[in-house]
């Protein structure tokens, strides 16, 4: 029977600890948000005893691993970068079908998880030599050290790279982990990680499975001395209060509300292909997507039909639909929310305009399906510009002056990513330090935005740290340990 066969028969993942699956008192079903008359799997559920024991077998793992050479660990964790690259072939699949992506998206996820193994391999040995400095009155020693257990949360959309912005660093610097994926997308994620576990010492990896419950058991957890979750910032909040018993470090990235400046040089015609992906990729459900627009008074009409003639060429439909170029939302309280945003846009007098077509009438209401919208807020004043929607619904709001859109676009909470597009480069990258976020792209926004070795993550309340770069990254899993000889 080969592997595709197997995951298709009555699939079911149990937290592993020490490389042993635990059973479980009870599980959770997973549908299919394409297909919910399909079940996918059942993932069991942990609980703080499982917990308290995963990491426990963490840290005795660390123990050991630790110790170890950086070379030695970074050889052993490369054999796991063989390991995700060989499943993705039939991991890819299933997780289509439990997070509702389309096929090339949940492949992109693999290979973005893939390439921080590559990135970190070359980087770490050299980080972790230790600095000597010596002269006539002392000698000094400062060595990078491993903290021990991490626990890491990682969200439903894009888990398998999310999860390895954060498992590399941790290991190749000589820590252990915890995962905690999101119990909307559970199943391929830890197959993965099971698979990655066998070929590293009993303890490297553990998995624990659950819901808010489990995650709270692992923040707050004495011998976790370092957290890395990824998610919405109310939970990222209690992430930092159950972090702060033990004064635990944290790397959190949490929400966006991205805002995209359109300048008024901008090729628009060249550039709306990539505008539109980096809105509709993933049906929106992105933390780095764009999710407001702001476009010159003069060039509204022009650019909302441009953007609505490129979006009726949207086939909306299941993620193995080879036809499909959007899948469904993943779940009914994100279906629910995003609904609800565009009828009160409605209501409150804006344009809304519904695009795109169905793969299959006749199962569209046996899946999330939202068909893409663009709106037009002039105002400025509907909850769709101010929250993070994360669905296929887009808000364009004009401006009069290059100042007005920016602080249009700096008026919120959210701090992760921005944009501006336009035909002058020296201009854009001018505007760009004007923008409050971590991160500022130029004619580029969304999945495929960033760069291994560039700092991801967000100020104000989208986010503490950064990932998938070198010193900021893996500073965050190490501790200086500083030695100093009187002579």
């Amino acid at each position: 029977m080969n592997r595709n066969n197997i995951l298709d028969s009555c699939l079911k993942v149990h937290p592993f600890i020490n490389n042993h699956a635990l059973p479980c008192q009870s599980y959770t079903t997973i549908y299919d948000p394409g297909k919910l008359t399909n079940i996918v799997g059942k993932a069991g559920v942990s609980t703080p005893e499982d917990v308290d024991q995963a990491v426990k077998a963490a840290h005795q793992g660390f123990l050991s691993w630790g110790k170890l050479e950086p070379q030695e660990r970074v050889e052993k964790v490369m054999l796991a970068s063989d390991v995700l690259e060989n499943s993705i072939s039939d991991l890819a699949h299933l997780l289509v079908r439990e997070h509702g992506g389309l096929l090339q998206e949940a492949k992109m996820d693999f290979r973005g998880g893939y390439g921080n193994f590559k990135y970190y391999e070359n980087i770490v040995e050299e980080f972790m030599e230790a600095e000597e400095k010596e002269d006539e009155k002392s000698w000094i020693r400062i060595e990078n050290k491993p903290k021990g257990v991490v626990a890491a949360i990682v969200p439903w959309n894009m888990p398998v790279v999310l999860t390895m912005m954060k498992l590399v660093p941790a290991l190749m610097t000589g820590n252990t982990i915890v995962v905690k994926p999101s119990p909307r997308a559970p199943l391929a994620l830890t197959l993965l990680l099971q698979r990655m576990a066998a070929v590293l010492p009993n303890g490297v990896i553990n998995v624990v499975l659950g819901d808010d419950d489990v995650g709270a058991a692992l923040t707050s957890h004495p011998l976790v001395k370092k957290v890395a979750f990824t998610g919405g910032c109310e939970n990222g909040k209690k992430v930092m209060v159950n972090a702060a018993s033990s004064l635990k470090g944290v790397t959190l990235e949490l929400g966006g509300n991205d805002p995209a400046i359109i300048l008024d040089d901008a090729p628009i015609e060249e550039l709306m292909p990539r505008l539109v992906k980096g809105i509709f990729t993933r049906a929106g459900q992105i933390c780095y997507a764009i999710k407001r627009l702001y476009v010159p008074q003069a060039m509204l009409k022009d650019f909302f039909d441009l953007m609505c003639e490129h979006l009726k060429d949207y086939r909306v439909g299941h993620g193995l639909d080879e036809h499909a170029t959007m899948g469904p939302v993943n779940n009914l309280e994100q279906f629910r929310f995003v609904r609800e945003l565009i009828n009160e846009a409605k209501e409150n007098g804006a344009v809304v305009r519904e695009l795109g077509s169905k793969c299959d009438p006749d199962n569209w209401d046996n899946g999330y399906y939202i068909l893409p919208h663009v709106v037009i807020d002039k105002e400025h004043t509907t909850r769709l510009v101010h929250c993070e929607q994360f669905g296929p619904v887009i808000p364009i709001t004009p401006y009069e002056t290059i100042e007005e859109a920016i602080a249009m676009a700096n008026d919120s909470n959210y701090g992760l990513a921005s944009s501006i597009w336009t035909g002058d480069y020296e201009r854009g990258k001018k505007l760009a330090p004007q923008l409050e976020a971590g991160l500022t792209f130029i004619n580029v926004h969304g999945l495929g935005s960033t760069a291994m070795g560039m700092p991801f993550g967000g100020i104000k309340d989208s986010g503490v740290g950064r990932e998938m770069s070198a010193e900021p990254t893996l500073y965050a899993y190490t501790d200086f340990h500083a030695m100093r000889l009187l002579k």
